[in-house]
């Protein structure tokens, strides 16, 4: 069983005041309490706390708050927490104050971050929190005021699936991916309430996962269609400290397997090492994860690797996480380890047990292969491509 904190992820669930495990990371802290903000607001955030009632609004830092400016930068995890912890987070009562929410959809809908201003209602200081799939923010506060100094510059298909009322946000959220917009900005656009049918705002949390789940369902219908994958595939890369290794499995059907695992004395392990396993077969997963948004940005970077080599195949993934992962960044961390794993040429081989070998060499252990059911299936079957 996992531990509480593997699951609970900084959120309380275990009633103390404050995480113990992430408390080191107020100690990195280099901010001062401010009464107002004048600068860049390069993306929004929406919190999940009273839904359907929500607060949202810009949040506001004079640096890249996106993901892929980070790796391609070579940003240390300490980088990345100092920059999250001078970034602030404005909110206001969307349901209430629907000025605020044309503004908060401006900020979304531009290619580039937008210039505002910002009074708060008291001076806002550092209170930082935690969620495993949210990258932190270092202060938030309420805002008495907020307007859009710059207009907004919208891409051509950012304002095409924006503008269409009629088109469903799975839809939507399909031609922007295609056309080369990344999940970080569609997830911006669905938080601010501007795609699909019936439009609402959607908090951040819940967009994540919703973006990387609606594309994978898209990208699915279309890899199953497609020839088996000619040879076992494995593997393997690291980034911060998440090792992620797939085994990719000649097969004419879909199926993904993911294990994660805490190593002991990792971030969310004490003593014990942390294990949770789920996986999928077929086009649709009917409950939301055990191991949350990790499980869904690592399967997607998979399919989109399944896609660019126009192939099917089983999947096997595994997440193991040492102690340099040491403050939780969010599940973006998993979809670019999962990039970085895929961006490497792959080993090749004949069959599933040198496949298996050679996941274990790359991973330094096979803990991993009593605990993982699709494994054990697939060696209790034949597949089609074996005959």
């Amino acid at each position: 069983m996992p531990s509480q904190c593997a699951v609970c992820k900084g959120k309380g669930l275990c009633g103390l005041p404050s995480c113990p495990i992430t408390r080191r990371f107020h100690a990195l802290k280099d901010t001062r309490p401010v009464s107002e903000y004048m600068g860049a607001s390069p993306s929004v955030f929406v919190g999940s706390y009273g839904y359907p009632r929500v607060v949202g609004g810009p949040l506001m830092i004079n640096d890249t708050d996106n993901p892929l400016d980070w790796v391609r930068q070579g940003f240390s995890i300490d980088d990345i927490v100092s920059v999250r912890s001078r970034t602030i987070r404005g909110g206001s009562d969307l349901d209430v104050k629907i000025p605020e929410i044309g503004k908060v959809q401006e900020i979304a809908l531009s290619a580039k971050p937008l210039d505002v201003e910002v009074a708060f209602e008291k001076p806002v200081s550092f209170d930082i929190n935690f969620d495993g799939t949210v990258t932190p923010v270092g202060m938030s506060g309420a805002m008495k005021k907020l307007d859009v100094i710059d207009n907004a510059s919208v891409s051509r298909i950012v304002d095409r699936c924006t503008s269409d009322t009629d088109l469903k946000a799975t839809e939507a959220a399909r031609i922007m991916f295609e056309n080369g917009t990344d999940v970080y900005k569609i997830t911006n656009l669905l938080t601010a309430g501007l795609l699909g049918v019936n439009r609402r705002v959607v908090p951040t949390r819940w967009a994540i996962t919703a973006t990387d789940d609606m594309i994978s369902t898209s990208i699915k219908r279309e890899v199953v269609k497609m020839p088996p994958l000619p040879e076992y595939q494995v593997f393997c890369g690291t980034l911060y400290g998440n090792t992620i290794c797939f085994i990719l499995i000649p097969s004419n059907d879909w199926r993904f397997e993911m294990l994660e695992r805490w190593q002991k004395h990792s971030l969310w392990s004490g003593d014990e090492e942390t294990i949770v396993v789920d996986g999928e077969k077929g086009l649709n997963k009917s409950k939301y994860s055990p191991i949350a948004g990790a499980y869904y940005s690592a399967r997607l970077a998979v399919l989109e690797y399944l896609k660019s080599i126009g192939r099917c195949a089983r999947v096997l993934c595994i997440r193991d996480i040492s102690g340099e992962y040491w403050a939780p960044l969010g599940t973006w961390v998993i979809r670019e380890a999962a990039h970085e794993s895929l961006s490497h040429p792959p080993d090749r081989v004949g069959t599933l047990g040198e496949a298996v070998t050679s996941a274990s060499q790359k991973l330094g252990t096979g803990f991993w292969i009593p605990k993982m059911g699709l494994l054990k299936d697939i060696r209790q079957q034949k597949t089609l491509f074996e005959f």
